[in-house]
């Protein structure tokens, strides 16, 4: 997987035309458990009607979960990020730490680090596990995010 991820990195970005791109070959090994798999399925079935609702991105997550690999929440290694883990990401080359939570879009709250799935970090960080590098496009350019430590709850 590393070697995989160090030659997405070689790939001039012309050549890349979204961050779809991007995503789609660094997240050739996402793990998900079937429960969250479930769960984030069936709300963006139900969200595509919404209005005020940001079709782009749930069409991005839903790409995602067709080519993850699903397995049961106890086969799923502690240290790859799943719905209500807590993430640390270490931002760019400098040391920027930022700690956050990934939740469903009902639970996100900015002031306690609480991160939607649909939001663009969110769903880049779904399924990638502790040690990763992402590489993203954010609104102030192309970034990189290196996940640091993952916390998951035991069930």
């Amino acid at each position: 997987m590393a070697l995989f991820k160090k030659a997405i990195y070689s790939i001039p970005k012309k050549f890349l035309t979204s961050k779809l791109d991007i995503m789609k070959l660094s997240k050739s090994n996402l793990i998900i458990a079937y429960e969250d798999y479930e769960t984030l399925n069936a709300y963006v079935k139900g969200l595509r009607m919404a209005r005020n609702f940001d079709h782009k991105s749930a069409e991005l997550l839903q790409g995602e979960l067709k080519k993850a690999k699903l397995v049961k929440k106890h086969d799923l290694p502690n240290d790859v990020v799943r719905l209500n883990s807590r993430v640390r990401v270490k931002m760019g080359e400098k040391d920027k730490m930022i700690e956050l939570m990934l939740v469903l879009p009902d639970k996100a709250d900015l002031k306690d680090k609480k991160i939607s799935v649909f939001a663009p970090i969110g769903t880049a960080l779904l399924g990638f596990r502790e040690g990763e590098k992402i590489k993203w496009d954010v609104p102030a350019g192309n970034k990189t995010f290196t996940i640091m430590k993952v916390i998951n709850k035991s069930d």
